[in-house]
């Protein structure tokens, strides 16, 4: 039967024949696979952690990169210069890109994959786009369990494109060992673009399309490494302010040296391990926040409660923390 129980490993044959799949590198069952796991189904969502928790000693080996920017910077293109080097290496390279979520039916509004054309069409890359829907941070909110399928189906690099909103796009660094922040020289006042947060999150930062006036880029990196040293003080790493074309390629040998020697200063010191140890805690805590908003949202007495106490707020009969008492009580 295809939901037969498969004896001591708690899968149906269906989800066997999935992880089996994944195990060999097919991306037919690699897809279906990260499919299942962002379903809103509760059915799926109950498969989907049989499935991840059959794959999990296949996790955890791969070089996990975070990419973030404001639109127009060039991520994409960024990514899939990055990918086809990497794949000139001998690398397989997987890319989880998350998209702006349509306002009306809740799917990817720009396709990613169409943007790396080159890259989808190599046997050794697969690309994932996914939308936001909504979830903060600037990724979906199955990347962490799609990073991790991924790396179960043998992909050597894991890159995650955030959505590219800005200031919020920090938790693509609590899911990956390096987080690169990408800028460009001409994006208007360089300063200006310098912002606290995201900044001292950031492991690599890229100014791309060097090329495009060498002067531009020169002055801002100087600014970048400028507003480090007044924002940052670490004996463990010093993030490196790099200059790279996407569209020709300079520079992205450097790029991956800068990645890969983070990585290894992390592992020679015992803080990758630390690291993972850590994020993986952290995600367990926003799922909880996540799930328990749903449940809240979802909760039958709340619905019914909920519109008087939106009005009592709105007209300033009850405050805000009382109004919120009130609804939380009601689970």
């Amino acid at each position: 039967m295809k939901h037969a129980m498969t004896a001591g490993c708690g899968l149906s044959d269906e989800d066997a024949a999935l992880v089996a799949g994944v195990r060999a590198r097919r991306v037919r069952a690699l897809a279906r696979t990260i499919t299942l796991i962002e379903s809103s189904r509760a059915d799926h969502q109950a498969r989907a952690q049989q499935v991840l928790k059959a794959l999990l000693p296949e996790t955890g080996q791969r070089v996990r990169v975070g990419i973030s920017g404001a639109p127009g910077v060039g991520k994409s293109t960024f990514i899939e210069a990055l990918g086809l080097y990497l794949i000139g290496q001998g690398q397989r390279v997987a890319v989880l890109a998350v998209d702006p979520s349509s306002s009306v039916n809740g799917g990817s509004i720009l396709g990613d994959k169409t943007r790396m054309e080159r890259l989808s069409m190599t046997p050794h890359a697969y690309i994932r786009p996914s939308p936001a829907a909504g979830s903060p941070g600037g990724v979906a909110a199955h990347t962490r369990e799609a990073m991790l399928v991924c790396e179960a189906a043998g992909f050597d690099v894991v890159i995650i494109e955030t959505v590219g909103v800005g200031q919020s796009e920090t938790a693509v660094a609590a899911m990956t060992d390096t987080f690169v922040l990408l800028q460009q020289a001409h994006g208007g006042d360089d300063l200006q673009a310098i912002k606290k947060g995201i900044v001292e999150l950031a492991d690599v930062m890229v100014f791309n399309k060097a090329d495009l006036d060498r002067n531009a880029t020169r002055l801002a990196m100087g600014q970048m490494q400028n507003a480090l040293r007044l924002l940052r003080n670490s004996s463990h790493w010093a993030a490196p302010v790099l200059a790279v074309s996407a569209a020709s390629g300079e520079g992205i040998d450097a790029f991956w040296d800068a990645v890969l020697q983070h990585r290894k200063r992390l592992a020679a010191s015992g803080q990758l391990t630390e690291k993972r140890r850590k994020q993986a805690v952290d995600w367990m805590w926003t799922l909880i926040d996540m799930r328990l908003q749903k449940r809240f949202h979802n909760h039958g007495a709340v619905q019914a409660a909920l519109p008087e106490q939106i009005a009592a707020v709105a007209a300033g009969c009850t405050t805000p923390a009382a109004a919120a008492a009130f609804l939380l009580d009601k689970l």
